[in-house]
């Protein structure tokens, strides 16, 4: 009797070790840290180069040229964050990362490449914007197509790292929540504004090095979109 009460109490301490509040916060910030060395370890010559560019409107295509691995590597942070588990004994953020980069990278880069030339040419286009001599209106149409394109991408970019679509499909799915999940797409700028807030005031590299919170504070926000997904269109 007294046997089988001893096992029991070391079943339950096994139980809980690993699984409590401090153990949970614990393993959070252990995998935010390591998600967010390996985001930059994947995207650190594109930052080198995106820091050393001078803030020159000429400069537009090298920055866009320099934000190209970040894709992927924002990608695999969402899959890995995703998949992220509270308990301390069972923590594998590294093969996450990687097992969502080498799943996702063609699919994001499919979508991260066009985004990119579209919202350069948007830049260019508002760097010579008085050269041009066109309407003023002009500008604030493209401001508001600039907005549309990286809220799209955002959402695109969710789908396409947690579940398994055809390019067209992501792409409509992308734009059907920017008007189905209001509170997503209010929720995507919001964080948009403090990552250009942080941009300027600061520098490049310091919502490179927030990434990965970004990343979460992304996976956050989507929730909604994402439930919704997994349930109207995986079944």
């Amino acid at each position: 009797m007294t046997d089988t009460t001893a096992d029991t109490t070391t079943q339950a301490t096994e139980r809980r070790f690993g699984s409590g509040p401090l153990s949970r916060i614990s393993a959070l910030v252990y995998t935010l840290l390591v998600v967010e060395g390996l985001f930059l370890v994947t995207t650190l010559p594109g930052l080198v180069g995106l820091v050393l560019l001078d803030r020159d409107a000429g400069n537009v295509p090298l920055a866009a040229l320099c934000l190209l691995p970040v894709g992927p590597a924002l990608s695999a942070a969402l899959y890995a964050l995703r998949h992220h588990r509270p308990d301390l004994t069972d923590l594998r953020p590294a093969a996450a990362f990687w097992r969502g980069y080498r799943m996702n990278v063609r699919g994001v880069l499919k979508i991260w490449v066009p985004a990119l030339a579209w919202l350069t040419v948007i830049a260019v286009n508002l760097a010579n914007f008085t050269a041009a001599g066109v309407p003023g209106w002009w500008a604030l149409l493209l401001v508001l197509i600039a907005v549309a394109a990286v809220l799209w991408t955002a959402n695109a970019l969710v789908i396409t790292s947690l579940f398994e679509f055809r390019g067209r499909d992501i792409a409509r799915l992308g734009v059907y929540f920017l008007f189905r999940s209001p509170r997503v797409t209010v929720g995507t700028v919001c964080l948009l504004i403090v990552a250009f807030g942080v941009t300027v005031v600061a520098t490049e590299a310091v919502p490179a090095l927030l990434a990965a919170v970004f990343a979460a504070f992304l996976l956050l926000i989507a929730r909604p979109m994402i439930d919704e997904v997994r349930e109207r269109f995986t079944r």
